[in-house]
């Protein structure tokens, strides 16, 4: 999963689409016998002609067997890392067997299990729900809409997700076309239906559907191929530049050259256009749920900013839904999932995911070094680290993406450990380079750790040790010391061994970082966090005070308004003429504030001036980031 974070900058175990197995421990009835198999699968029609008002109908025919009968709404969400299960989503549900109404009760505990107590002689149940396609985020707007099935569905309880099988389908409003790597369509007017699938697969295959759109086949491989599905709230949000789809277009020969081996037969990027829907990507085996700005594709800042979003999200189908954490990997959608390797899931991934995007041109090689230092310095910068250990953040990470309100820098975000993560990864990267002369890198290690080189959608667990015994059979090292210091410790600065062993150094100027004025334009907040401590929102609303700085000094706090600065009425541009001219003075700069409907003044009393992260080069040292970024597959 990517989620726009503020920048403030034992052997393993393979589990097949059919046959279930994961290492994680089970509730004792997660293997019960489900009702529903693929010769007898539930059946689910999603209507969807009033999705453009925020309305579908679920209408599901659930096999069963007289007696007490539980189904579920899938609550913790793969991808999601979290029991983000929208049950706001669910109204209006009727429950009948035969054409009769079945009472059906919630359970007064768990609320994502409803209780039915089942007739004699019914062996099937319609349920039947309205879908509030909005509640509580926004998934669908007058032209486009994006359909996560665990949204739309209820299942047999206490059953192995690899083994309830469904037979979905979809009704689309008039003169909507669809993308999805759901198997078998076939479409009948506005009907399509799909062959039988199992749940786990069903979850894992999104669909997005929308009035505008285009479909381009980026590559192809006899039968297998990647698909750019995309839908945008209005027709010229779809005007791409050859260029850039050119350099989408080199996404699987760079993730083929990078891991060496390929876990899917068709993929689906799946890529909305809108202002009014969230930026997001949520990864999936043989598709990717991607949601971004409505000039996304046509506005080049826009790729400078979040250009790693589908690449993060592709990788993903090698790390994280092919190779997954053992104690990630659940079977079904009600058992808690354990997130503390995150920090190789998505923290390698965020690594992996920005390299792809240099090195298939969608940003340029040369720009890495730019991106790097603004990266290093958000998390040099970062007061909370010098409490918690990043493998807090991974462990909270189910609360830690749901969190938000004040001091985001002082209680750690999961954001933390993806953009520490790049830098972990990074060292690695460097460390197996410098060991081995250059003849190895991290690259050897995901041919190692994506093996074998072809299969479907099938996923093989790891653990912490089965990282660490790979890493040493690329380059003998202490891994597992490595990772304690840097991941299970205090550690009060971020990695620093790789910006020098790659031949750089990280220096403070003047002159504005690229990628730190992309991302404002990106998240609409100036980041002031190296000069005052503050960020700041577009509507003039400070976001976040960093611990210590010359704004904490002065008792500035998140959710004050800046309405002036000494005496001008506050702008981004007078606030940069100000931070300028106080280099000169000793004179602190006057903020008025205004907060909860008081005014006051704060003093604060900084000098420095703009001050901005970069990388320079070392004389005489080799530049390891231009060969790590260089594009690696053939022309």
């Amino acid at each position: 999963m990517k989620r726009l974070f503020p920048l403030s900058c034992a052997s393993a175990l393979l589990i097949s689409l059919c046959v279930s197995g994961p290492s994680q421990a089970a509730e004792p009835n997660a293997n019960a016998r489900p009702f529903a198999t693929k010769d007898h699968p539930e059946t689910l029609v999603l209507d969807a002609r009033e999705v453009d008002r925020g309305l579908m109908t679920s209408t599901m025919q659930i096999p069963v067997r007289p007696g007490r009968f539980t189904f579920v709404y899938p609550k913790w969400i793969p991808g999601e890392h979290g029991p983000t299960g929208p049950l706001a989503d669910i109204s209006q549900i009727k429950v009948s067997a035969n054409g009769q109404p079945v009472a059906w009760r919630r359970d007064k505990v768990d609320m994502y299990a409803f209780h039915v107590d089942v007739p004699r002689g019914v062996h099937e149940l319609d349920v039947k729900f309205t879908v509030l396609v909005n509640s509580p985020d926004t998934m669908s707007t007058a032209s486009l809409a994006i359909v996560n099935w665990n949204r739309v569905l209820f299942y047999q309880n206490d059953t192995n997700s690899h083994h309830v099988w469904f037979k979905p389908s979809i009704i689309l409003p008039k003169g909507w076309s669809y993308g999805t790597a759901l198997p078998g369509p076939v479409q009948t007017g506005q009907r399509v239906d799909f062959s039988e699938v199992a749940l786990n697969m069903l979850v894992d295959s999104p669909l997005d559907c929308g009035r505008y759109y285009k479909h381009i086949e980026l590559w192809r491989e006899g039968s297998a191929y990647q698909e750019l599905d995309a839908f945008a709230d209005a027709p010229q949000d779809l005007d791409f530049s050859k260029k850039l789809l050119a350099e989408y277009k080199r996404m699987t020969p760079e993730a083929l050259a990078l891991y060496g081996s390929r876990h899917w037969n068709d993929y689906h990027s799946l890529l909305t256009l809108s202002d009014k829907v969230g930026f997001q990507g949520i990864e999936h085996h043989q598709s990717s749920d991607d949601r971004a700005p409505a000039d996304f594709m046509t506005n080049p800042k826009m790729q400078l900013a979040a250009g790693d979003l589908l690449t993060h999200e592709f990788s993903h189908s090698w790390n994280g839904k092919y190779r997954r954490p053992a104690d990630l990997t659940t079977l079904n959608f009600q058992i808690p999932m354990q997130t503390d390797l995150l920090w190789v899931y998505e923290g390698m991934n965020q690594y992996l995911g920005d390299l792809l995007s240099f090195r298939a041109g969608i940003r340029k090689p040369k720009e890495y070094p730019e991106y790097l230092a603004a990266v290093y310095a958000q998390m040099a910068n970062e007061p909370g680290r010098k409490t918690d250990p990043l493998i807090d953040t991974t462990t909270a990470a189910p609360w830690l993406y749901e969190a938000s309100g004040s001091y985001p820098s002082l209680r750690r975000t999961a954001g933390d450990f993806y953009t520490e993560g790049e830098l972990l990864w990074l060292d690695v990267d460097t460390i197996i380079r410098e060991k081995t002369g250059g003849k190895k890198s991290l690259d050897t290690f995901l041919h190692l750790y994506s093996a074998p080189a072809l299969t479907g959608p099938i996923t093989k667990t790891y653990t912490r040790a089965d990282i660490e015994h790979l890493l040493n059979e690329v380059v003998p090292y202490d891994w597992h010391a490595f990772f304690q210091k840097h991941v299970y410790e205090v550690a009060p600065l971020p990695p620093t061994g790789e910006l020098e062993r790659a031949g750089w150094k990280l220096v403070y100027t003047s002159k504005p970082n690229s990628f730190m004025a992309a991302g404002e334009m990106l998240r609409h907040v100036s980041f002031q966090w190296l000069t005052y401590g503050v960020n700041i929102s577009s509507d003039n609303t400070i976001t976040d005070v960093r611990e210590g700085s010359p704004a904490w000094q002065a008792g500035m706090a998140p959710g004050m308004k800046i309405m002036a600065v000494d005496g001008q009425a506050y702008t981004g541009k007078v606030l940069s003429y100000v931070l300028k001219q106080a280099e000169h003075t000793t004179t602190p700069t006057t903020f008025l504030v205004q907060q909860s409907g008081w005014y006051r003044t704060l003093d604060v009393d900084y000098h420095g001036g703009p001050r901005y992260p970069h990388l320079v080069r070392i004389p005489g040292k080799p530049d390891m980031l231009a060969k790590i970024m260089a594009p690696h597959a053939a022309s």
